[in-house]
């Protein structure tokens, strides 16, 4: 299968509900469509999750990010568009996503996506893509594909597997954006 092939069966997998193990910009990732509650919880299941953490969301836009967080202020341009290296912003009032994506607060963590692969996913499905990293709630993330719990590999619906060796690694950045536009960082 090629790589172009790949990618469009990963894509076919997001529509259909299900789950994918895929190289992010940071960490190797588990997908689905997050906006199929199903899917979501198939992915908590996978990750043997207990406690309720919110998914980080990847989109392709701007224009993907107003139609799920209607209303933010403008200081998040300003922080996504300066960022020297992968940021999420934790959004208030996000809509029409799954409740898994859904902080207790009703806010949501969305990085804006540079990564090829990602755009490639997240714009054959049209939909805003999960991203939660490939290891058990509790384990250290897999620094490798080859560290990859074979219990994740197994329960995925599908492995897209280019890039095995090109990880970083390095989780994003976290801020929070508040209704009034005050900024948290959460993690740096």
């Amino acid at each position: 299968m090629t790589n172009e092939e790949k990618v469009e069966k990963a894509i076919e997998i997001i529509q259909q509900g299900g789950t994918i193990l895929y190289p992010t910009d940071t960490v190797w990732g588990l997908g689905c469509d997050g906006t199929n509650e199903n899917a979501c919880d198939k992915i908590i299941n996978i990750k043997n999750k207990t406690q309720h953490n919110s998914f980080i969301l990847l989109m392709d836009s701007w224009r993907m990010i107003e139609r799920y967080v209607p209303e933010f202020h403008e200081v998040c341009y300003d922080l996504v568009d300066l960022s020297t290296q992968p940021i999420t912003v934790i959004y208030p009032n996000s809509r029409t996503l799954a409740p898994q994506v859904i902080s207790e607060d009703g806010s949501v963590g969305i990085r804006l996506i540079q990564h090829s692969i990602c755009r490639q996913l997240i714009r054959g499905s049209k939909k805003p893509l999960v991203s939660t990293s490939a290891n058990i709630s509790g384990d250290k993330a897999p620094n490798s594909f080859k560290e990859i719990n074979d219990k994740i590999k197994n329960s995925v619906d599908f492995i897209l597997d280019l890039e095995t060796d090109k990880i970083s690694l390095n989780p994003s950045q976290i801020i929070k954006i508040d209704a009034d536009g005050t900024v948290k960082i959460i993690r740096i």
